[in-house]
């Protein structure tokens, strides 16, 4: 709805409000009259109507309006038709439509978030590692650029399509994230998020077969979700991976996310390229599913591949995940220097599991005092409950620890 209006009248924020109109106007009319035969069309119809509406009552948007009135309504509404792209499924052509290469890709990635994934300013600028308000102006920068520059939102035809692949699995990335590891909120794991994450990559698969990275991304979701059930307790409370009841991992998630891999590395080794950074953390997730225990984890391999990362996404996170796999490997002193230079540069301010990762690397060191302080500056940034309940119990026993005997 919101790529056809936005094709239809150039205005993204009017798109929106106008969406929003008829949604409201379902929830009113749907209860007391039935839901119509085709929901989508109904919607569709409404929206438009909304914004011809609107444009109407702008004498300013006299040609805007012209232009607008002489356009047919769209021929499929429900979006079940072909366009040409060869993309099966509604949301994934959405997505494909929102990251145009005319904006800068972390301008497609965050307005796609926005606007199709249901993601608030305030997630994605976590996800981007900035304020909500510097999120907040990108996205309002990038809607007016769509207006000024008269960027056409439409459908891309097949051939197209990769050009804009690395912007959707970018989308499809950090729209898991944001499931699997909650950025605020009562709830770790947001479930709805990462099944429609998953759904959406294993669409993209059978769409291009042949493109590695698009297997590497499912293969690591998969490989990830494969331990959801495990990350909580029953209270809700955080359980760790080395804690975790691996005999209730989902072995076939397990299985098919290796089977990706794999398929991304033979297509892959027959391009003669590198692996990129989706089957690198694939092979990461690879690891730790495949172990049978936490003591049989292969860490000094996950640091390998995590310095492999970093050559290529040259990111202060990645650098915080290799700390923390090459203080498994090589001992909590060699992770710890890793996180004492991160935090020397100054790269993540804010960011909870910087101090929390120092938090740990110290108790593991015996260093009980300087530890619980770490401790509580990672509690006063960590943003879900799970997480600060977590960090509250590692705190007391720190504190406990550091008392003289």
């Amino acid at each position: 709805m919101v790529a056809t209006l936005i094709r239809m009248t150039g205005d993204w924020d009017l798109a929106e409000e106008c969406a929003q109109d008829a949604f409201a106007l379902a929830l009113e009319r749907w209860p007391r009259d039935g839901v119509p035969r085709r929901p989508g069309a109904w919607l569709t119809t409404v929206s438009r109507n909304r914004a011809l509406d609107r444009l109407r009552r702008t004498a300013a948007e006299a040609v805007k309006l012209k232009e607008a009135a002489v356009l047919a309504p769209p021929a499929d509404p429900d979006g079940a038709g072909g366009d040409g792209s060869g993309i099966p499924d509604d949301r994934l052509r959405l997505i494909f439509t929102c990251c145009h290469p005319a904006l800068r890709l972390d301008a497609r990635v965050a307005l796609t978030l926005r606007s199709l994934a249901g993601l608030s300013t305030a997630e994605i600028g976590r996800a981007f590692l900035v304020p909500e308000a510097t999120m907040a102006k990108r996205l309002v920068r990038a809607k007016h650029k769509i207006r000024n520059a008269g960027i056409p939102y439409r459908v891309p035809p097949a051939h197209l399509l990769p050009e804009r692949t690395a912007s959707v699995l970018a989308v499809l990335y950090l729209l898991f994230n944001e499931g699997y590891a909650a950025s605020a909120g009562t709830d770790l794991v947001r479930q709805n998020l990462c099944a429609e994450a998953i759904r959406l990559a294993l669409v993209l698969t059978r769409l291009m077969p042949g493109d590695p990275e698009v297997l590497g991304l499912a293969g690591l979701m998969l490989l990830h979700d494969a331990r959801r059930a495990t990350r909580v307790d029953q209270a809700g409370d955080l359980v760790t991976l080395e804690d975790q009841d691996r005999s209730r991992w989902d072995r076939r998630e397990v299985a098919e996310g290796v089977s990706l891999l794999q398929a991304a590395q033979r297509g892959t080794a027959l391009r003669g390229e590198r692996p990129g950074a989706y089957q690198i953390q694939a092979a990461i997730a690879a690891c730790h599913a495949t172990a049978a225990e936490a003591a049989a984890t292969d860490w000094a391999q996950i640091a390998q591949l995590y310095q492999r990362l970093r050559e290529l996404v040259p990111s202060a996170v990645v650098e915080l995940n290799r700390a923390v796999a090459v203080a498994m490997a090589d001992g909590p002193a060699a992770g710890l220097e890793i996180v004492a230079a991160l935090e020397a540069s100054g790269a993540l301010p804010g960011y909870h599991l910087l101090p929390a990762t120092r938090a740990d690397l110290l108790r593991r060191l015996g260093r009980a005092a300087e530890a619980a302080a770490s401790y509580r500056q990672a509690l006063e940034l960590a943003a879900t409950d799970a997480e600060r309940r977590y960090l509250s119990e590692r705190l007391t026993a720190s504190v406990r620890d550091a008392q003289p005997s």
